[in-house]
């Protein structure tokens, strides 16, 4: 395949920054954009060259130019149209998660498996350079047998109450990404989660239903054992790291910061703070997802985080949600989806 079409859905924040990475590869053309709104997009897409502009993305699946679509549309049309792509013979790219559902991301891995094309899940953390090092670090035995994980994400500061309301709750909108880096870092599926979870942050978070501080405990099928903070507010910048401790010695990615610069002074020490927002802290994970996606449509190959895993990264958020509900331990069983 010498050029790969591609067609975007949804063209809010992500939609967007997923055409500017997608236009850094010469082998990509970007043909189509939907959107509920396009008037205001055509100057965007002209910058783009981005020929063709429509409200409706059936549009996009009915071209047979397209090869492959991009779902950035809200949670709640995902695995619809999923299923209408892979019934269109398009490849799929589709932000997480695939539904709010366990079964219902099922029906759709079983509409993609049946017509043969590739779905690719939007966990972008597993290409930051720093996270997958400390991955590549444990796969290849330098901390010996893993004992403790320990993953940090704290946002700068709390979504509206609006957006609480449509996203699924912290641990299917937030703490899934933490999920599936558990499930990636250490090589082994999570079998039992506690949550604990409570409002110290807005009020209006709670009258939505939701929380903004969480801590899980997790028990992984190889005997580990790990441990996941969320905050819906770190007042210092976007607070993301991660550890993996083991009978040899222990593997860490801290923060990453505008500069490595530390100021050592007889009054204190300083060094600058996390970078702020998602969108700088990890733009070489999100370039790094779009050219793996690209390349294995082109070159016929597996893509890296697939349906299964967005849907094992669903069933860890379900069960946190109900344990935390109830107040008890809600043990796991992770049925594997071959999606080959």
């Amino acid at each position: 395949m010498g050029i790969l079409t591609i067609g975007i859905i949804g063209a809010g924040r992500i939609g967007k920054l997923h055409a500017d990475n997608l236009k850094l590869m010469p082998q990509i053309k970007i043909k189509a954009v939907s959107d509920v709104v396009v008037d205001h997009l055509h100057e965007w897409a002209a910058s783009k060259e981005i020929s063709t502009l429509t409200t409706n993305y059936q549009d996009l699946l009915a071209d047979p130019e397209i090869d492959a679509v991009f779902i950035c549309s809200p949670t709640n049309t995902h695995a619809s149209i999923i299923k209408e792509a892979a019934r269109a013979k398009k490849h799929i790219f589709c932000e997480k998660p695939v539904s709010f559902s366990v079964e219902e991301t099922i029906q759709a891995l079983e509409v993609v498996k049946e017509h043969g094309v590739q779905l690719q899940v939007g966990f972008n953390r597993r290409f930051d350079p720093n996270f997958k090092k400390v991955h590549d670090l444990v796969q290849q035995g330098e901390v010996g047998q893993p004992h403790i994980l320990k993953i940090t994400s704290r946002d700068p500061q709390p979504p509206s109450p609006e957006y609480v309301r449509a996203s699924g709750g912290l641990f299917m909108d937030m703490m899934i990404h933490d999920f599936d880096m558990a499930r990636y870092v250490m090589g082994s599926e999570v079998i039992e989660v506690s949550a604990y979870g409570t409002t110290l942050i807005d009020p209006a978070i709670e009258e939505a239903g939701d929380i903004d501080t969480a801590i899980v405990s997790l028990k992984f099928a190889n005997g580990a054992l790990g441990v996941i903070d969320n905050s819906r507010q770190a007042v210092y910048g976007y607070d993301q790291r991660l550890e993996v401790f083991g009978e040899k010695g222990a593997a860490a990615a801290d923060n990453c910061r505008p500069t490595t610069v530390e100021i050592s002074t007889g009054e204190n020490v300083v060094k600058e703070k996390p970078l702020y927002f998602f969108l700088e802290r990890y733009t070489q994970a999100y370039i790094a997802e779009v050219t793996q996606f690209a390349r294995a449509i082109m070159e016929n190959q597996s893509v890296i985080c697939t349906g299964n895993d967005g849907l094992q990264a669903e069933r860890i958020a379900k069960a946190a949600k109900e344990s935390l509900l109830s107040g008890q331990p809600v043990k796991i069983e992770h049925k594997k989806y071959a999606v080959n």
